[in-house]
Formats: C-alpha cells, sequence, structure tokens
C-alpha cells in the first residue's frame, strides 16, 4: 500500500514527537505518558497493554511491536526484554524507552529494522518493578532497599525453582509474568540488570546432574547459550573485553555461566528455559546500578547495537507445523533435537508451532504425539539470522485425527528429583523425559 501525503506528515510529526525523549530517568507517570503516546503515534506497529499490577497497584506495561502487533501470527517467533526487576537497577529501564524510540523511528527508514519488525514480535516491559523504582528515593551504586518490591522480596529469587523447593510467597509481578510467558510463544529473551558488565547464562542454579560439581551447571543448549551471550558482549561498546568492574573480577569475554558466578535460587532465566520453553540471558549492563542521569546518553549508545543484534537471534534454528491427517493443527506435540532432551520436554502451541534454537548444522528433529509412532527428520540448520526467518520443516502425521490431551509439567524441582534417583538406577535425562511425558498424558 503506498503512503498518502497525509501519513508522510503524521511520520514527520511523530518523528519530532518522539524526538522528545530525553536522557533522564522516568518516573511511573512519565514512563506511562511516553508509552501511551508511542502507541498513539504508530497504532498499526504497537499494541500497548499491563500484564499485571504491583503491590501498590502500579500497571506493569509492555509495548509490543511489530507488523502484527496485537496477536500471534504462526511463523513469526516472538521475543521479549524485561529491565528494572531490581527496582534500584535503572540503566535496563532507560535504554528499552530508547530502543522503542528507535525501532517505531526506523521503521520504514532503516531496512533491517523493518525486515526486523516485519518479521518479529517484540514485546518490551520497561519495568517489572516500579514500586522498587519510586522506592529508591537516594541513587546508589551497590544498594538500596528498592532492589526489592513492597513486600520486601526478591523478584529474582521468586520463581518456581527446577532444583529445589522455593518456598518463598509468589509475589503479584512475579504471578503477572508467569502467566505472561504461560500466555505467549515466547522464543528469546533478556533480562536487564545492573551492579556488572557481563551476559550470563543458565543455568542459575544446579546439582550434580548438570555438573555442578565442576563449578559449572550445564544446560542441554549450552552452545546456544555461550553464542547468545556472547552475540551480546561482541555487539556491545566494551562488555567484551570482559575486564568486570574491578581487578578482582574478570569474565572472559564478557560472558558467565551464571552458577560459575554465583548460585541462585529462584531466578527468572532458569524459570523461563524450563517452563516456558524460552531461551532467557541475564545482561548486567552497569557497574553502578543507579548511575547519574548525565551516563544515561553513553548507556544507549554502547548498547544500541547489542540490543538489535540480539533480537535477531530468535531466527536461529528450525521452527515449523505438526498437523494431523488433516491439516489441522496437533498442539501439545512434543519437538526435540535427538541428543538435547529438555527436562520438560518442548511442546507445540495450539497452533501446533515449535520454535528450537540450535546453531548452524545437522541435526535430528523428533517429533512426537503421544500415543502414535515418533517423526524423525534430518535437518541442515543454516545461519538464517540475517534472513530473519528459522529453517521451516513441518510434520505431518497422516494416522492421527485426534487432538492429543492437555499436558503441563509439574512445577516441581524435576532436577532435585532426577538426581536423588540417579543414586538407585542412575536413569539418563532421556528417562526422565519420558516419565514426566508418561505422568503427563495420564494425569
Amino acid at each position: 500500500m503506498r503512503t498518502g501525503a497525509g501519513e508522510a506528515v503524521g511520520v514527520l510529526c511523530l518523528v519530532s514527537l518522539l524526538s522528545a525523549l530525553d536522557y533522564k530517568y522516568h518516573h511511573s507517570e512519565e514512563l506511562e505518558a511516553y508509552l501511551k503516546e508511542v502507541h498513539a503515534a504508530h497504532p498499526a506497529l504497537t499494541h500497548l497493554h499491563s500484564i499485571g499490577r504491583s503491590v501498590e497497584g502500579r500497571d506493569l506495561w509492555v509495548l509490543v511491536l511489530g507488523r502484527f502487533p496485537t496477536q500471534h501470527k504462526i511463523g513469526i517467533p516472538e521475543f521479549k526484554y524485561v529491565a528494572n526487576m531490581h527496582g534500584d537497577e535503572t540503566v535496563g529501564r532507560e535504554i528499552l524507552l530508547h530502543l522503542i524510540e528507535h525501532l517505531v523511528t526506523s521503521y520504514g527508514r532503516d531496512p533491517t529494522i523493518t525486515r526486523l519488525l516485519n518479521n518479529t514480535r517484540i514485546h518490551i516491559m520497561p519495568t517489572m518493578n516500579p514500586d522498587g523504582f519510586e522506592a529508591t528515593v537516594v541513587p546508589d551504586c551497590y544498594y538500596s532497599r528498592g532492589r526489592y518490591n513492597k513486600n520486601g522480596e526478591d523478584l529474582n529469587r521468586n520463581f518456581p525453582d527446577a532444583f529445589e523447593n522455593n518456598n518463598n510467597i509468589i509475589q503479584p509481578e512475579t504471578q503477572a509474568v508467569i502467566n505472561w510467558i504461560k500466555n505467549e510463544t515466547f522464543v528469546l529473551s533478556a533480562n536487564l540488570h545492573g551492579g556488572a558488565l557481563v551476559a550470563s547464562y543458565t543455568f542459575d542454579n544446579g546439582n550434580s546432574v548438570t555438573g555442578t560439581s565442576n563449578g559449572y551447571s550445564r544446560s542441554p543448549d549450552d552452545d546456544v547459550f555461550i553464542h547468545l551471550a556472547k552475540t551480546y558482549s561482541f555487539n556491545h561498546a566494551s562488555m567484551y573485553k570482559g575486564t568486570g568492574c574491578d581487578s578482582k573480577q574478570t569474565f572472559p569475554d564478557g560472558i558467565t555461566n551464571g552458577y560459575s558466578w554465583y548460585q541462585l535460587e529462584g531466578g527468572m532465566q532458569d524459570y523461563n528455559y524450563v517452563w516456558g520453553q524460552c531461551f532467557e540471558i541475564t545482561l548486567e549492563l552497569s557497574c553502578c546500578k543507579y548511575p547519574p542521569a548525565e551516563q544515561l546518553e553513553k548507556f544507549w549508545r554502547d548498547n544500541k547495537v547489542a540490543l538489535v543484534e540480539y533480537i535477531k537471534q530468535v531466527h536461529l534454528g528450525v521452527k515449523g507445523q505438526v498437523t494431523d491427517k488433516n491439516g489441522n493443527p496437533i498442539p501439545n506435540a512434543i519437538v526435540e533435537a535427538k541428543g538435547r532432551p529438555h527436562i520438560c520436554p518442548y511442546r507445540t502451541n495450539e497452533h501446533g508451532e515449535y520454535f528450537l534454537l540450535l546453531l548452524p548444522g545437522k541435526y535430528v528433529i523428533n517429533a512426537t504425539v503421544p500415543g502414535f509412532k515418533s517423526m524423525l527428520k534430518t535437518v541442515d540448520i543454516p545461519d538464517n539470522t540475517a534472513n530473519f526467518s528459522a529453517l521451516k520443516q513441518d510434520f505431518s502425521f497422516p494416522e492421527v485425527s485426534v487432538k492429543p490431551r492437555l499436558a503441563s509439567c509439574p512445577r516441581t524441582p524435576l532436577y532435585q528429583e532426577l538426581e536423588r534417583s540417579s543414586a538407585a538406577v542412575k536413569p539418563t535425562l532421556h528417562i526422565l523425559v519420558l516419565v514426566i511425558v508418561t505422568i503427563s498424558i495420564f494425569k
């Protein structure tokens, strides 16, 4: 469709309007006003909604950007950025506002941004802990009570944990994010923090099953996580140097396994990976948690390229649909790459879709509809991130004409259960996955 004169004038006015976003800290009312202005100026490119409320009743705003912002479209992966879950770690909150500005003002002008938004649905949550941010009256580089929510809880210790029972009461902000993850088909994510300069990846917690005796907690997709962390660090102005924030702590290539850095129970990135089928890393963006506002412009410049390049990685690997003999989608089918089973098997969504983030190479993809014979397909995956589309590989089950029952993975410490049973029968992760699938079918 051609752009009319009136629409062109609107674009020019919009550029003038959005250029008003300056480099300062935006409190809740200002942040909400800005997001509403962006949506009003770009109603076809954005969708603004609240996924819930904080303890003090503040909205948890999410701005969705893309060619189809209001709903999921088959074949288009979902991506998210979340910032400020520790209220006194503030840089991520502001650079996500500038990322929004960059995306909407570049759409239709910058070919890369245009293709990115045409082929990706991007969700941006500038603050997960607005109460903590507002409670931080005196900015501090190292610590303040604003880290926590209004109930004094650390939101990054508040999620269900795959390695040990997390007895903390789930907070409203945490529950809102859990529901959000459940309702979308997120493929890739990052949460933005402060207090260090490093890209940290799963697992944050661990046990002997994931190799913690060697000081490292390895996931089945460790190679992919290393690539994701390096994608950010090497596109950042200085993170890749790995010098850290003092002479005592260095991070080779600017990345670290979360457990190797320090053990963390109830973290959001592990929850995303185990129960959300979403690869998430943690980005520590500033040595000072709450730096002076005069430094925000430099922080934006340092992170601008990395933020965009990281989003592109949502197009790694392979994607497709699983259908029955009539061409109808099969939800809850299990689709995994051979040799890297997830402790909660990755399943198709309501549209029969799956997304698997994999590095370039040859893989055997196993699609399973419970009660029927599995289907194996060998794929040679290229690096398609520059083309903004993962390799497409569909599966059709000619003998299936019914949808399998809804199955969910238990919210229990699954790796702890595996570790306990290993002393008796020494099962592999493959065996535990089979047990979990069986339980889910007959539940």
